[in-house]
C-alpha cells in the first residue's frame, strides 16, 4: 500500500485525497486536494464553477495528533466572488471557517475542555488556552441549533427575553423567578411576555425565612458575647443547628437544637417560624390548603414581635398570588439553581479566555444541548 493512500485512509478526512506525505523531525504535513470542483463561500455556502484566482500561499491546518508528531493538512486553495461576501477563499469541508484547525482537532479540544483542567489540556494537546476559547466558540457557533428555544412555553427567567425575542416570548405562559423586582419588572416590560403567570420559586420563600432567623440570632449572639465570651462561642456553633433542616442534624446538633428548645424566647419561636413556613411548602398540601396554612402564617409573623420575620410576612403578603402560582402550575427555579451552581464553576474555570463570547461557549458546551461527538466515534 503507498503512503498516500495509507494516510487516507488513516485521516479520514472528508472531500479531499492525499497527494503527499512529508515526515519532518517533529511533525508529519499531508498535502490534500480538494476532491470537488465547485468552489463553495465559507459563509454562505454559495456555489460556483469559476474561481476568482489561486491563494498565493498553502493553507494549513492543525489535524490530530501522530503519535508524538504533530500532524499538519496542507492544501492549494481557490478564491471565489461570492455575492453577499465579495471575494472570499473556498471553503473546505473538514474544517470550520477561519480555522487553523481540522474539524475533528476542534470537537476534541471543545470536548476535553468540558472534562479537564486548564494545565492538563494545553500540556496534552500543545496549545495555549485563549485557542481552547476560540475553538469552544466556533464548535458552539456551528453546532448550536439556533431553534432550542422555539415552542418555549414555561420558563425560569434569568433576563433572556432579548434572546427569545418577542415572538418566542408572546408564547410563554408561566415564569419562575424569585421575588427581586427586577424579574418581575423585565416579564411585563413590552415585547417580553406581560402575558404570562409569574409564579415566586418557593425556595426562595423559604430562603426568606431563613435569612430571618438569623437576623434573630445575630443581634442575640452579640449580646451574649457581651456577658459571657464562653457561652457565646457555645451559641456561635449552634448556627448550623438552627439553619438546617431538622432531618440533616448531627447527633451534636440535635443536642445543641434541644437545648435552645429548653431555653424558649425569641430564639426558638424564630425557629418555629422557619420551619412552619418550610412544612407548608414542604408537599401533602393541596393548592387551598397551602393558601390558607400561608395566610395563617403571615399572620403569627406579624404577630411575633420579631422585626424580620415581620418584615419577612409582608414581603410574603405582597407576593402571594406569584407563590400560590408556583404550587398551583408546580414549577420552580430548582433546575435554574443547580445550573447556577456548574455555570460559577465553569466561568472561574474561564479565566484567561479574555473573552466573554469564549466563557459563554464553554458554559453552552458544558451545560447546553450540543452533543459532541468524538472522531473515533463518527460512522
Amino acid at each position: 500500500m503507498r503512503v498516500t493512500t495509507a494516510f487516507c485512509r488513516l485521516l479520514r478526512l472528508s472531500g479531499v485525497w492525499v497527494r503527499g506525505v512529508s515526515f519532518e523531525k517533529h511533525r508529519v504535513v499531508v498535502t490534500v486536494v480538494l476532491r470537488r470542483r465547485r468552489l463553495l463561500c465559507p459563509e454562505c455556502g454559495f456555489s460556483t464553477r469559476y474561481r476568482y484566482d489561486t491563494r498565493p500561499v498553502l493553507s494549513r491546518w492543525r489535524h490530530l495528533d501522530l503519535g508524538a508528531w504533530r500532524l499538519e493538512v496542507e492544501a492549494s486553495l481557490r478564491r471565489l466572488s461570492c455575492p453577499t461576501h465579495g471575494e472570499r477563499t473556498e471553503g473546505v469541508p473538514f474544517a470550520r471557517h477561519r480555522s487553523g484547525f481540522s474539524g475533528d482537532f476542534e470537537d476534541l479540544v471543545a470536548y476535553l475542555a468540558t472534562r479537564m483542567d486548564k494545565t492538563a489540556i494545553t500540556r496534552l494537546l500543545r496549545i495555549d488556552w485563549e485557542t481552547v476559547g476560540r475553538i469552544c466558540q466556533r464548535v458552539v457557533t456551528d453546532e448550536l441549533d439556533p431553534g432550542r428555544l422555539d415552542d418555549l412555553f414555561e420558563i425560569g427567567v434569568d433576563e433572556v427575553f432579548d434572546e427569545l425575542g418577542e415572538a418566542r416570548s408572546s408564547q410563554i405562559t408561566a415564569v419562575s423567578m424569585d421575588m427581586g423586582p427586577a424579574f418581575a419588572k423585565s416579564v411585563r416590560a413590552e415585547g417580553h411576555a406581560p402575558q404570562a403567570v409569574i409564579c415566586y420559586d418557593p425556595f426562595h420563600v423559604v430562603a426568606l425565612a431563613t435569612k430571618a432567623l438569623d437576623e434573630v440570632r445575630r443581634p442575640l449572639w452579640q449580646e451574649i458575647r457581651r456577658i459571657d465570651s464562653d457561652a457565646a462561642r457555645r451559641f456561635k456553633g449552634a448556627r448550623w443547628a438552627l439553619l438546617k433542616n431538622p432531618e440533616d442534624l448531627t447527633d451534636t446538633q440535635t443536642q445543641t437544637l434541644a437545648a435552645i428548645r429548653r431555653n424558649g424566647g425569641a430564639m426558638w419561636r424564630a425557629y418555629q417560624l422557619k420551619e412552619a413556613l418550610r412544612a407548608i411548602f414542604a408537599g401533602g398540601l393541596d393548592d387551598e390548603e397551602v393558601a390558607d396554612m400561608l395566610d395563617r402564617w403571615c399572620q403569627w409573623a406579624q404577630r411575633c414581635r420579631l422585626g424580620p420575620f415581620t418584615k419577612t410576612g409582608r414581603t410574603i403578603r405582597k407576593h402571594r398570588d406569584g407563590i400560590l402560582a408556583a404550587i398551583r402550575l408546580g414549577i420552580n427555579n430548582a433546575r435554574i439553581e443547580g445550573l447556577n451552581n456548574q455555570v460559577r464553576l465553569i466561568v472561574r474555570r474561564a479565566f484567561g479566555f479574555h473573552s466573554a463570547q469564549a466563557a459563554l461557549a464553554l458554559v453552552m458546551l458544558s451545560c447546553g444541548p450540543i452533543q459532541l461527538v468524538l472522531p473515533h466515534e463518527r460512522a
